[in-house]
């Protein structure tokens, strides 16, 4: 074999393996547990806020980002004011009771915080619409799922009310 052609082949295998890598290297950056940033699994997001699901989506998305900051310590402000922010007075006066009963967050219906979420619209009406809020506690294909009803006013696009879906 002539020297050329070795060095054609020693690039072609050299250049076979970085790719290789390069393709391997994000799949497995995200098999950890920790905080690994995936910035490619979301290629675009968007919003309006005037749309209630959105409203919803938003909440949970910063609530749930809040109270996963473990080591930030604004996190636990940040949490209380948007649970402010979104919840009307009574669905928040709901979501205290619900927490002093049962030592558990009566955001998540959960005492640990899910890995992903999934708001979907599920329907309205007398002046309110329904979201349904789909958790997933886990990755793999025996992640354990929950999901939640809310209830927010179209007038004001607070949430009303949440209900754990059994």
């Amino acid at each position: 074999m002539s020297v050329r052609s070795r060095k054609t082949l020693f690039t072609a295998v050299a250049l076979a393996g970085g790719l290789t890598l390069a393709a391997v290297t994000p799949a497995l950056a995200g098999t950890t547990a920790n905080h690994t940033t995936r910035a490619a699994d979301v290629t675009s997001a968007q919003g309006d806020p005037r749309n209630a699901t959105q409203h919803v989506a938003d909440f949970y998305g910063a609530y749930i980002d809040a109270v996963w900051a473990t080591d930030d310590k604004s996190a636990g402000d940040a949490a209380k004011a948007l649970r402010a922010f979104y919840l009307s007075a009574d669905a928040q006066k709901k979501v205290a009771a619900f927490e002093k009963k049962e030592h558990a967050d009566g955001i998540l219906f959960a005492q640990n915080v899910p890995v992903k979420w999934k708001v979907t619209y599920t329907g309205s009406g007398s002046g309110h619409a329904t979201s349904r809020v789909t958790l997933t506690w886990g990755d793999g294909p025996h992640a354990e799922v929950s999901a939640i009803d809310v209830q927010s006013s179209l007038k004001t696009l607070k949430i009303t009310d949440l209900k754990s879906v059994r």
